[in-house]
């Protein structure tokens, strides 16, 4: 019984492992700015405080877990930033923080 458990838990492991290497953090500093920028925007476009908050930390979230750490220091640079990974980056958002 013990050996089939083992192995069940060593392919769970084996497969959430990409996961986790795609998992990024924004640098020091640009969450921050990110959820103020998000915020900022969603209130404008009618949303109440709190409902903004809780969508910004959801696509904060989102982007955490779809994006490596270079990915989310892609989407804010300074030269331009991708086309497509920006594409991305909403489409993630949008998908992970639509209302339910």
């Amino acid at each position: 019984m013990r050996v089939p458990s083992l192995l069940a838990l060593a392919a769970t492991g084996a497969l959430l492992l990409p996961m986790a290497a795609t998992a990024g953090n924004f640098p020091a500093g640009k969450e921050a700015a990110y959820m103020n920028q998000c915020t900022q925007v969603a209130t404008d476009k009618g949303l109440d405080a709190a409902t903004a908050k809780k969508h910004c930390d959801c696509g904060a979230q989102a982007i955490k877990q779809n994006f490596t750490d270079k990915e989310i220091q892609d989407l804010d640079s300074k030269d331009g930033v991708d086309t497509k990974l920006m594409q991305k980056a909403q489409s993630v958002v949008q998908a992970a923080c639509k209302p339910k």
